[in-house]
C-alpha cells in the first residue's frame, strides 16, 4: 500500500509526497534526518494535513504530481473539503482513499 500525503510546515506552506510508511515518513521530515526532504529540513514540518491511500506506487505518484502542480489556495481546499475533483479532468478520482 502507497500513501500520497500533504504535510504543514511552520511557515504554513504545504509538502506533498508518498511513502509505505505515513508513521516513519513524518518522524523523517519532523527529526529532519537524512532521508526527509531537503524542503522539510528548511521548512519546520508541523503536522500530517491529509493522507490518501493508493493501491500502488504509480497511482501515488499520479496523485502527488497533479497536488504538486494545484495552488496553495486549492491545495487547501483540498485539504479542508477533500476536494479531489479538482484533479477530476487530470486522474481517475476513484482510484484513492482518503484516510
Amino acid at each position: 500500500m502507497y500513501y500520497t500525503y500533504m504535510l504543514r510546515c511552520k511557515d504554513e506552506s504545504l509538502y506533498t509526497g508518498i511513502t509505505t510508511n505515513i508513521e516513519r515518513r513524518l518522524e523523517e521530515h519532523v527529526k529532519k534526518t537524512e532521508k526527509g526532504a531537503k524542503y522539510t529540513r528548511y521548512h519546520d514540518a508541523i503536522k500530517m494535513e491529509a493522507i490518501w491511500e493508493s493501491k500502488n506506487r504509480v497511482d501515488a505518484s499520479k496523485l502527488e504530481y497533479w497536488i504538486k502542480h494545484l495552488t496553495k489556495k486549492q491545495k487547501e481546499r483540498l485539504i479542508q473539503e477533500n476536494c479531489l475533483e479538482l484533479l477530476e479532468t487530470k486522474i481517475v478520482v476513484e482510484k484513492y482513499n482518503r484516510l
